[in-house]
């Protein structure tokens, strides 16, 4: 699933965290990383995020309902 133009970067990893299942984000070369994870989230806010602002992302949620969650927050930014 792509994610675009996410402004609030800690309400972000709040709905992460928040998530029931494995939340993944995908990297240009196919790698994934566990969203989930702190120190996953602190390196991905230190390298990926660094400005502030996130214009695009590549997830994977293993999880119905935290599909759901994910586009709610695209779309409500809760």
């Amino acid at each position: 699933m792509k994610v675009q133009n996410i402004s609030d970067v800690n309400a972000f990893f709040k709905m992460i965290d928040e998530c029931k299942g494995t939340v993944e984000l995908v990297s240009d070369e196919g790698d994934r990383i566990n969203l989930k994870s702190k120190l996953s989230q602190y390196l991905s806010m230190a390298t990926l995020f660094s400005n502030g602002y996130i214009e695009k992302l590549d997830l994977v949620a293993h999880e119905k309902e935290d599909i759901e969650r994910i586009i709610k927050f695209m779309y409500q930014g809760e």
